[in-house]
C-alpha cells in the first residue's frame, strides 16, 4: 500500500489500511505491505520513522506566532538521518483560522526544530517544506541560527513577512552545530521566490493574505532576495523551489547550502521503494484528489513512474479525480464519483479498492495467483 494522506480527511497510513481490506474482500489470500507515503508536507516524519524503524524525538520550539511548542521529529533506523517538518513548528495547522497572518508569522520554530536535530548529531537532516504558514523567506529560521537581520539603523526588525521590507543587512555566522549536518530540503512544488509563480502570489492568500498584504508582501521579499544574494554572493531568487513554504527554500540555500529535492521521490528513495517493487505484483497508490498537477513530482506521479519503470502494474485510489489526472495512464478509482462533494470515509476508500481490485482481477490472473506482496 503505497498511499499518501487524504489531506484534511485521513493520514496515509490509515488510507492504506483501508486499501488492504478493501483489495482481500477481492483478493482474500493476497499478500499486501502497506507503505505510507509522503511528499515533504505532514506525515513525512511518520512515514520516514515507521518504514525505518526509527523513533520519534520532541523539541521545545515556537510555533508560527511566537508561542511555545512541543513539536515531533523523527530520527530514521540508519542512526544517522533526522527527519523533520515545517508543519510541525511553523505550520498553518497550528494557527486558528483568525490567526493567519503571514506578515506575522515566521519560521523561527523550523529553524529551532533544525537545531534540536543537529544538536543529536544527526550527519544528515531531512527538512520536510510544505503546509507552512509563513511567507518570511526562512528569515525567522535564520534568526534562530543566530543571524541579525537589522534595519537601515542597524536595530533588529520584526518577525513576519512584512518587517523585510525594512531589512539593510544581515549579521552573522552559521551555527558550528550545523557544520557538520548535510542538509536535504524535501520540496512538494518548484516555485520560484518572486514574480507571478513566486511564494507570494502562489501561496499567501491561502495563508491568510488579502490584495493589499500581497503587494506588501511581495515588495518585502524582494528587498530580502537582495540583501540575502549580496550577503551570499550568489543568485537565489530564481532558483526552482526557492519560493517553496513561504520562501524557505531560499533560506535554507542561502543559510545552510541545503539540497533542494523532490519530497516524494526524496522518501522513495529513503524507503528503497525501486528495490521493493520487483517483489509486487500490482502497485495501488492514491491520494485526496488526482490531476494534471499529480505528474508534477507529487506522490501519486512518481510511485506510477517508478512502478511502470520496473514493469509492475499501477492504479491509484483517489477522492476524486479533475482535468489532466489522464496523463498519470494509469487507472483511477473516484471516490467522489459515488458521493459527490462528500468527505471520504474509511468504508468509501475500501469499497473503491474493492472495486479496483475487481476492475483488475482478469488482468492479474493471466499472470498467475497473486502470492507477491501487493502494494495498496
Amino acid at each position: 500500500m503505497a498511499p499518501q494522506t487524504f489531506k484534511g480527511t485521513h493520514d496515509a497510513a490509515t488510507v492504506a489500511a483501508a486499501i488492504a481490506r478493501g483489495i482481500r474482500r477481492v483478493w482474500s489470500d493476497a499478500k499486501c505491505r502497506e507503505l505510507p507515503l509522503a511528499d515533504g508536507g505532514e506525515g513525512t516524519v511518520r512515514a520516514l520513522v515507521a518504514a525505518t524503524g526509527g523513533q520519534y524525538a520532541v523539541a521545545r520550539v515556537h510555533d508560527p506566532l511566537g508561542r511555545p511548542i512541543d513539536a515531533t521529529w523523527g530520527r530514521l533506523g540508519d542512526g544517522t538521518t533526522a527527519v523533520i517538518e515545517m508543519a510541525a513548528a511553523s505550520g498553518l495547522s497550528l494557527l486558528q483560522q483568525g490567526e493567519r497572518d503571514p506578515l506575522q508569522t515566521s519560521s523561527r520554530g523550523t529553524g529551532e526544530l533544525i537545531l534540536a536535530a543537529a544538536a543529536s548529531g544527526a550527519h544528515r537532516i531531512i527538512v520536510g517544506l510544505g503546509d507552512s504558514a509563513t511567507n518570511d523567506g526562512g528569515a525567522g529560521m535564520a534568526r534562530a541560527f543566530g543571524y541579525l537581520l537589522r534595519d537601515r539603523r542597524g536595530r533588529d526588525i520584526a518577525e513576519g513577512g512584512a518587517a523585510l521590507g525594512e531589512l539593510h543587512h544581515l549579521e552573522g555566522q552559521t551555527d558550528p552545530r550545523l557544520v557538520r549536518s548535510r542538509l536535504e530540503a524535501a520540496c512538494d512544488v518548484w516555485n520560484p521566490l518572486l514574480g507571478s509563480n513566486g511564494a507570494t502570489a502562489t501561496f499567501a492568500t491561502q495563508k491568510g493574505a488579502g490584495p493589499a498584504d500581497l503587494v506588501i508582501l511581495e515588495r518585502a521579499l524582494t528587498r530580502y532576495a537582495e540583501v540575502l544574494e549580496a550577503f551570499v554572493g550568489r543568485p537565489l531568487r530564481d532558483v526552482p523551489g526557492a519560493g517553496a513554504a513561504g520562501g524557505l527554500g531560499v533560506g535554507l540555500l542561502a543559510f545552510l547550502d541545503a539540497q533542494l529535492r523532490s519530497g516524494a521521490e526524496l522518501v522513495l528513495d529513503a524507503l528503497h521503494f525501486t528495490e521493493a517493487l520487483r517483489a509486487c505484483d500490482l502497485v495501488v497508490t492514491g491520494e485526496g484528489r488526482v490531476d494534471g498537477q499529480t505528474v508534477q513530482g507529487k506522490v501519486v506521479g512518481v510511485v506510477a513512474a517508478a512502478a511502470r519503470a520496473a514493469g509492475v502494474p499501477v492504479a491509484a485510489v483517489a477522492g476524486s479525480a479533475g482535468a489532466g489526472h489522464e496523463a498519470l495512464g494509469l487507472a483511477v478509482l473516484e471516490i467522489a464519483a459515488s458521493r459527490p462533494g462528500a468527505t471520504a470515509r474509511l468504508s468509501d476508500i475500501e469499497d473503491a479498492a474493492s472495486r479496483l481490485a475487481e476492475r483488475l482481477q482478469s488482468e492479474v490472473a493471466s499472470v498467475g495467483p497473486v502470492r507477491r506482496p501487493l502494494w495498496s
